[in-house]
């Protein structure tokens, strides 16, 4: 076992409760409040979700936004059942899997250890850049179940573009992290660096107003909202786009865009002591968490939720359900990547329910801005295996495999909205987090401050030090163990956000030390 740690003070995030008003809970506090603004006036729960997704992409730009991809986990208290939609990244139908080839120079630097491509081109770059879906998928999922204007659902994030992102000491550090690839790129250098190489907001103060200039950034969501969510695909925008990718060496064309469509699915149930998940299926980390619950939950009883057997087991369940999808499916994230996501749940007064998550894929995905639109591109291509004759190989018009693990979950006298952002470290924060609730029947507030462990790929199994003492003894007696703290940057564990309904109070919260995430209630 290594660490060793004497924790001295407890950290805790208040929660927010609301009785029949919703809640929103989200990474960024200000688009919490954007898509609760929705909900107060009326909206449904898909009405605040399209805030959200776009205001985020806004406020935390490095981790999502219209350029990337996702998925997302609906309940519909009216149908009385869940739907799932996949509108993840695929690659260029004319993606010349030749342009990647193997520089020999060893395993690849960021979330992948795939063998080196030359010139990184599947990491970084134009050439890395896939097919984006979330427009796609938000505005689909708004077509059916909002209720309120698109124009007006874009306008929390048109107006927090026009402002410009604070950059504040998390964002300065962020930035910082990211900044010698962000200088490769002229048009991300300008929007996030000083003088090509310094991160804005490097000599700042506590009184600092520092912002990023977003202003190209709020005209295109300006055009969207009048033009619709069409325009991204078949007219002005996807233009742009095609444009821009193209100078910067990428694969994109306008057929690519015109000829995506997200997939509505029904979801994977999975039963859980005396309730269920509701998870996604395909390409997700939905079955691998099927895959680690329904074995985990053979080793101990509900009554043993707490215990060094039921960790045992829990550790023991991740590491077969993550061998089955490494050799099965190709999808090798380091388990040490950082977390490059957004996730964020909702639930309205009416009980209806949205889990959603949508990322870049690295942070800053490629590290290449779109100049003509202001927003960062994702990175799509490096979720494939760029070796062939693998599960997951490089190739055209192929779907991307992703990590996301929206849930909605059930137990008697409750139902609940969770995920998390964090890569492969999503689905055992999101597994554990569910047991929380449905076996020893905590809060979501309780369930999401417990400590936890992450077994996410390779034989380490990495704690909270807060389970120094039998728990950790018992783990490190059977798997090499570590402690971990759990702090603001980097993330040792997921960044999970989710709501909870019991009865007809609603209530919800994010991750404890995530600098800027909250729960929000619509009053």
């Amino acid at each position: 076992m290594s660490g060793s740690f004497s924790p001295s003070q407890i950290t805790r995030k208040p929660g927010v409760t609301a009785t029949a008003n919703g809640v929103v809970a989200a990474q960024h506090a200000l688009a919490a409040r954007a898509g609760a603004e929705v909900l107060a006036a009326g909206g449904d729960a898909l009405d605040a979700a399209v805030a959200v997704s776009f205001a985020i992409g806004v406020l935390e730009p490095w981790m999502s936004g219209p350029m990337g991809g996702g998925a997302m986990m609906i309940w519909r208290e009216d149908e009385g059942r869940a739907h799932a939609l996949n509108y993840g990244m695929r690659s260029s139908a004319t993606l010349d899997p030749a342009h990647y080839p193997l520089s020999g120079a060893g395993k690849a630097s960021d979330l992948f250890p795939w063998e080196a491509v030359v010139e990184d081109r599947n990491v970084i770059g134009g050439s890395s850049v896939a097919v984006p879906g979330t427009v796609a998928g938000i505005s689909a999922a708004h077509g059916r179940y909002g209720r309120m204007p698109w124009k007006e659902l874009l306008a929390p994030a048109i107006s927090f573009a026009k402002e410009g992102l604070h950059v504040d000491w998390y964002a300065a550090l962020v930035i910082a992290a990211s900044a010698r690839d962000l200088a490769q790129d002229a048009d991300a250098a300008a929007l996030f660096l000083d003088d090509g190489q310094w991160p804005k907001g490097a000599g700042w103060t506590a009184l600092s107003n520092i912002r990023l200039d977003q202003s190209r950034h709020a005209a295109t969501l300006s055009h969207l909202a009048e033009a619709g969510a069409e325009d991204f695909y078949r007219g002005d925008i996807a233009a742009m786009l095609v444009g821009d990718v193209t100078a910067k060496g990428g694969f994109l064309t306008v057929d690519d865009l015109a000829d995506y469509a997200p997939d509505w699915s029904d979801p994977l149930v999975i039963p859980f002591r005396g309730g269920q998940l509701f998870a996604l299926p395909g390409l997700t980390a939905g079955p691998t968490l099927a895959h680690a619950i329904g074995t985990w939950t053979e080793g101990y009883s509900a009554e043993e939720a707490a215990t060094p057997k039921a960790h045992l087991a829990r550790a023991a369940a991740l590491k077969a359900a993550y061998k089955a999808r490494l050799d099965g499916m190709g999808d090798h994230e380091s388990a040490k990547a950082p977390g490059c996501t957004t996730h964020f749940s909702i639930v309205d007064r009416d009980g209806n329910m949205v889990a959603m998550t949508q990322t870049l894929l690295s942070i800053f995905g490629s590290r290449v801005v779109s100049p003509s639109t202001g927003m960062l591109l994702n990175n799509g291509i490096m979720w494939f295996d760029p070796e062939p004759g693998k599960p997951n190989s490089l190739a055209p018009g192929k779907r991307c495999l992703m990590n996301v693990c929206p849930v909605i979950g059930e137990a008697p006298g409750k139902r609940f909205a969770l995920g998390a952002s964090g890569g492969r470290k999503i689905m055992p924060a999101v597994g554990q987090i569910a047991g929380h609730i449905i076996e020893q029947g905590l809060s979501m507030q309780a369930a999401i401050e417990a400590p936890r462990i992450d077994v996410s790929g390779g034989d380490q199994v990495v704690a909270d030090e807060r389970l120094a003492g039998p728990v950790a003894e018992a783990l490190a007696a059977a798997h090499p163990l570590a402690l971990a703290q759990r702090m603001p940057f980097p993330y040792a564990f997921a960044c999970p956000a989710g709501v909870l309904r019991e009865g007809n109070t609603n209530s919800g919260t994010t991750e404890t030390f995530s600098p800027w995430g909250d729960g929000v209630t619509a009053d």
